[in-house]
């Protein structure tokens, strides 16, 4: 540290205090009774202040620089604005010893020997705290929460910002340890507000803002009088009676003395955020000092070691950037680093740290040894066994133990020392003198040894790697290189302030100077790039250079000394350098020069530095090709050069080394097919259209789709156009392509019918699978296109299609909601499986969907393709079985759809004899299970209105019981209850007119039948009308064995003659009176010879009716009906005993109606109620 005095003044009065404006520009100083305002750039007396009466005791700035405050001795206090001007005056009751603003609120304290009072800009009146002692000082914290008053009695007060009192700190001297001066510590970067504290028990002490004391008391023996911080907290300032200002550290460590005086100093501050001090004494005089911090510090290698805070030493590692601290507790003086080796010199010792392990990242230091005596030396090395204590002209060697070893004396003055390695306890040392001389000395060795000799005084010097060159800097500032063996100057090179060799490479060193870096490689031209700075080691790419006072490794790509050997084609040497650092860029540029010279082995390394594979794999393939003899490097050269995008170059050199044809596959591979042609053979057809397939590819793959069909078409390529025709949809270059094409060329043929279909012309794919034969082809295309009536006429025409055409029609019409024509169609491509489950799911849909008249149709398709697919023997049984199921299950829906529009909608579209008569049919008919979507309730509840209507009471009555016992929907609920009560009013008998007769045995039947829908008497099975329900008069027979169904039908048709019955009317004339009576001979039924078949004998079993050949003839044709069931089921015959009633059964489904209810449906639908068949289907 060394202290320059700026300037000084003196003043015809003590300066008891002093404040700087914040932005140090003025100068405050207390000076008798005036305050004098000082130009602190060069001491200018710019002012003095009159205002108060008595001495000036106090100044204070306020931190935004607006105000300033002064207290006197006249017990007054003035605030004066930053022009010089007072605006206010007030007073306390004594004499104002200290005034402080507060940095945040900019709130003033003042205070005097018995009080402080607190005065803000804001307030008119100033608010006053009486104090138990005298106050002697103040400061506030930096967030300016909390004031500090320093008392006379030794205690030191800490206030809130309203006066009130929060920490009493009482130091242990009491009225013997006046407290004279107090400052908060400034620092932002401390966890803690922490106060220093002088006193006259001439002590220095730290507390912390909550009273706690940090560490110890720092003896000063003096008396202080002013204690003040740098702007940044990191140095304090102590003045008093010694008559001097010693600079300490934060922590209260004496660092030096700033500037001694001829009396008392009674002030001292420091200039904000500068290293300016000034200083006020007793006899007025007023100095300001600047305080120059010198850089201590220790290189070696990548290991920097320096002074911070001037007590601490701060080592760092410049390429991992680790840092490590050390904390002396005293002023550092001199600091040396060599390997694991760390030397500090402190005032009254030297000590010796080591690292922890051997690791070169390793940064734990440990002391080894403490030399503790006091040396005095201009610079300090350190050795891995010794210290070298340079002063002037002479070096000793201390042992760590402190034992001087030898010593050398040099001619003239030491500049320069440096360790440059060696055997521990032998190292070897460069020094240089200001005479010029050069010297190496070995730590081990009395004798020193004079390198070589210049005319110039040494400023640093560095020696290379090998220790075969040496670089000096002269006073000049020129770097000199010279050979140390022959002492011959290599080069000389000026702007030089320091200089460093590379200590990977032997030819390269680095020199800095006039704000440039100067890299040399050999004896090749300097490369410069700007850098402030001095350079202290070159490590490889990496550059230690000292800025100020900081360390940096500047990272510098060795690309300039790089091109510098490759523009000599020396390729390895070029590498070496490159392996220094250079960019990938770099790298490539060697890889590509060594290449292109046929140094392979450097382009491999350096190809493999940046990962190219590609030449990798050329160079590997040259290799291989030398290894098998070839030596022929026009050949190698244009294989590099094709390579390199270097084409005409190649091709040169190819046919130079005459391989014509590698110059042709590289054109042709290029696309470059103008320049191909030069080199083709003897126009060789097969050449010609390889080249030409070639052309074309590239030009499909640069979009130029149009020429690359062309090519294609020429080169007789027709795939690949027919397939760039197709992707671009061009279907006129397809059909002229198609055309053009013989039938026998399946392949192409058929690759333009999948375009002319993918691009939606049919008609043109359909033309080429005929052109083709492709039936198969083409039927597909008329199923994919769905041109079904194509695709029918090819199926009639070639029945071997049917599957193919039927199939698909059948899906397409499912998917299309036809399920009915679907499953025809499924019928028709015989597929019976699918046609029944087309059914089968029409037919659930249908009762989930509550379409029950679509039900029982459905129901009868699938009884009927049952009855179809029963035609297979194997499968008979099961199919029966199902038919006759199928069936019951149609009648069943058939007629409950009635009953369900009945209960379901409003109106109702049949008669109430056709609901009593359907609701009766039903419940005969569920006698075990009730299928989906039947419902009893509803069932019964139409049967109980409708009998109750009709008159059937006593069946209402039952209905109306048989609903209690079931779960009722809630819009029925009331109408039932209703019903069974009303019920209970009518007569417990049915009307006799709703007595259904049997037509065999003339039995009336009861309305509600045990037994089911059969006659109680003989059990022969009624036969319903479909629509009205009502009993047919209809008896069912059966034919004697023997007799087949066409002799049956044969005998019918005969038609036997029968005897006629005439009524003849007689008219008796007697007396006066005409008579006419009816002569009628009533001829019994006991004729027609099936009546008597009729006949039945009493008995629980059911007998059916089976007729002769006899009765057959006699029938008439007209009174049989014949429901003639393809096979396996046997036809069933049924005789009208009323020939008069006509009835007309169903040619498809077999159901028997009332002649007149059939006409007026079919009307209605025109179709058969039951199976819809149409009317006009001829099938039946």
């Amino acid at each position: 540290m060394r202290v320059v005095l700026t300037w000084r003044d003196k003043a015809e009065q003590c300066i008891y205090d002093l404040a700087f404006k914040p932005d140090g520009t003025q100068l405050i100083l207390a000076a008798g009774n005036r305050l004098l305002v000082y130009d602190t750039s060069d001491g200018t007396l710019l002012q003095p202040l009159k205002g108060h009466k008595d001495t000036v005791y106090c100044v204070a700035y306020a931190k935004d620089g607006k105000r300033f405050a002064s207290g006197s001795a006249d017990k007054s206090v003035i605030i004066w604005t930053s022009k010089l001007e007072g605006i206010l005056k007030y007073t306390h009751s004594d004499s104002i010893q200290c005034v402080s603003y507060n940095p945040v609120t900019h709130q003033l304290a003042s205070c005097s020997s018995n009080d402080f009072g607190l005065w803000s800009p804001e307030q008119k009146s100033v608010s006053k705290h009486k104090s138990s002692s005298k106050i002697t000082c103040c400061s506030w914290t930096n967030d300016g929460q909390y004031l500090a008053l320093g008392m006379f009695n030794g205690v030191i007060s800490i206030r809130n910002k309203n006066g009130e009192e929060k920490v009493k700190i009482e130091r242990p001297g009491g009225s013997l340890s006046p407290i004279w001066s107090i400052c908060w510590n400034p620092s932002r970067e401390e966890h803690n507000d922490i106060l220093a504290v002088a006193d006259w028990g001439q002590k220095l002490s730290f507390y912390q803002l909550s009273g706690k004391q940090i560490g110890k008391d720092r003896s000063l023996n003096f008396d202080p009088c002013c204690v003040s911080y740098f702007t940044k907290g990191e140095y304090i300032l102590l003045g008093g009676s010694d008559k001097q200002v010693s600079l300490f550290t934060k922590d209260g460590v004496r660092l030096g003395t700033v500037g001694e005086q001829n009396s008392w100093v009674w002030t001292c501050k420091v200039k904000p955020d500068t290293n300016y001090v000034v200083v006020g004494c007793q006899d007025g005089t007023i100095s300001f000092y600047q305080l120059i911090f010198s850089t201590v510090h220790g290189l070696y290698k990548d290991r920097y070691a320096y002074r911070d805070s001037m007590t601490d030493v701060i080592v760092q590692h410049l390429i991992t950037d680790q840092k490590v601290r050390i904390k002396c507790k005293e002023l550092v003086k001199k600091i040396a680093i060599y390997k694991h080796r760390l030397a500090i010199q402190l005032p009254e010792k030297i000590l010796i740290y080591e690292l922890y392990s051997d690791d070169s990242s390793d940064m734990r230091y440990r002391v080894k040894e403490k030399i503790v005596r006091k040396f005095e030396c201009n610079l300090l090395v350190v050795c891995a066994d010794h210290i070298i204590l340079c002063q002037e002209k002479r070096l000793q060697c201390l042992s760590f133990s402190g034992v001087k070893e030898r010593e050398w004396q040099m001619e003239s003055l030491i500049r320069y020392i440096k360790v440059i390695g060696g055997p521990p306890g032998r190292e070897g040392l460069l020094v240089g003198l200001k005479n010029g001389q050069i010297l190496k000395i070995f730590v081990d060795n009395l004798f020193a040894i004079v390198l070589l000799k210049q005319a110039t005084a040494v400023r640093c010097l560095d020696m290379s790697a090998s220790r075969n060159k040496l670089a000096v800097v002269d006073e000049n500032d020129t770097c000199l290189v010279y050979d140390i063996y022959t002492k011959e100057l290599l080069f000389q090179e000026p702007n030089a302030n320091s200089v460093a060799w590379n200590t990977q490479c032997e030819d390269m060193l680095c020199f800095s100077g006039g704000g440039y870096l100067n890299i040399k490689a050999s004896t090749f031209p300097v490369h410069q790039q700007k850098l402030q700075g001095f350079v202290v080691g070159y490590n490889g790419s990496k550059i230690f250079c000292l800025h100020v006072f900081s360390m940096s490794a500047v990272e510098v790509p060795q690309s300039a000394p790089m091109y510098q050997y490759l523009d000599r084609k020396l390729f390895k040497e070029a590498y070496q350098i490159a392996c220094l650092g250079v960019t990938d860029t770099d790298w490539r540029e060697l890889a590509m020069e060594a290449l292109e010279g046929l140094e392979f082995e450097t382009a491999k390394k350096a190809f493999t530095r940046v990962q190219d594979l590609r030449y990798l794999e050329l160079i590997n393939s040259i290799e291989e090709r030398k290894k098998r003899g070839e030596s022929n490097n026009d050949l190698f050269l244009a294989d590099v050069f094709s390579y390199q995008g270097k084409f005409h170059e190649a091709a040169k050199l190819y046919k130079r080394s005459g391989h014509e044809n590698l110059a042709l596959d590289m054109y042709t591979d290029l696309r470059m097919f103008e320049y191909a042609k030069d080199f083709l053979g003897s126009g060789d057809p097969k050449e010609t259209k390889m080249l030409i397939t070639k052309q074309a590819d590239w030009a499909r793959n640069i979009n130029e789709p149009k020429a690359a069909v062309e090519m294609y078409i020429s080169a007789g390529e027709h795939l690949k156009a027919i397939e760039i025709s197709g992707d671009h949809g061009w279907v006129d270059t397809l059909i002229d392509i198609a055309r053009k094409l013989d039938k026998a060329e399946r392949e192409p043929l058929l690759m333009c019918a999948h375009y002319f279909k993918k691009l939606d012309n049919p008609g043109y794919a359909a033309e080429t699978y005929l052109k083709i034969g492709d039936l198969k082809s083409l039927i597909q295309l008329h199923v994919e296109t769905q041109r079904w009536d194509e695709a029918f006429t090819l199926g009639e025409k070639h029945p071997e299609f049917k599957d193919d055409i039927y199939v698909p029609y059948a899906h397409w019409l499912a998917e299309n909601d036809r399920f009915e024509e679907a499953q025809k169609a499924f019928h028709k491509a015989g597929r019976k499986g699918e046609a029944v489950r087309v059914l089968e799911q029409l037919t659930h849909n249908s009762v989930v969907e509550s379409r029950f008249n679509d039900a029982a149709c459905y129901y009868w398709m699938l009884s009927m393709q049952c009855l179809d697919i029963a035609q297979d023997p194997a499968q008979k049984d099961v199919m029966l079985s199902k038919f006759h199921h199928f069936q019951h299950l149609a009648e069943l829906y058939h007629g409950y759809h009635a009953i369900q529009r009945y209960t379901e909608e409003p109106f109702s579209f049949h008669l109430p004899e056709t609901l009593f008569n359907i609701s009766r049919f039903l419940l005969h008919s569920l006698t075990k299970d009730t299928p989906l979507g039947i419902s009893k309730v509803n069932t019964l509840f139409t049967l109980a209105k409708q009998s109750k209507a009709l008159g059937a009471y006593k069946l209402a009555r039952h209905a109306y019981d048989k609903l209690q016992g079931l779960q009722i929907p809630a819009r029925f609920q009331k109408s039932i209850e209703l019903g069974s009560l009303t019920i209970r009013s009518k007569p417990f008998q049915d009307s006799e007119e709703l007595v259904p007769l049997c037509y065999r045995c003339s039995t009336n039947n009861p309305l509600l039948n045990n037994l089911g829908n059969v006659c109680i008497n003989c059990r022969q099975p009624f036969v319903f009308s479909a629509s009205s329900y009502e009993v047919l008069h209809l008896v069912e027979f059966y034919l004697e064995e023997g007799i087949t169904d066409e002799e049956a039908v044969s005998l019918i048709d005969l038609e036997a003659p029968r005897h006629k019955h005439e009524n003849k009317w007689q008219e008796i004339t007697s007396n006066n009176s005409q008579t006419l009576r009816l002569d009628e001979t009533m001829d019994s039924m006991g004729d027609d010879p099936f009546t008597a078949k009729l006949s039945f004998e009493g008995g629980s079993e059911f007998v059916p009716v089976v007729v002769s050949r006899s009765v057959l003839r006699s029938m008439s044709r007209r009174d049989v009906l014949i429901k003639r069931w393809p096979p396996p089921l046997k036809w069933q015959y049924f005789r009208s005993l009323l020939p008069d009633a006509s009835i007309t059964m169903c040619p498809s489904c077999f159901q028997m109606f009332h002649s007149e209810d059939y006409e007026l449906l079919v009307l209605q639908h025109t179709c058969c109620p039951y199976c819809r068949r149409r009317v006009d289907d001829p099938s039946p």
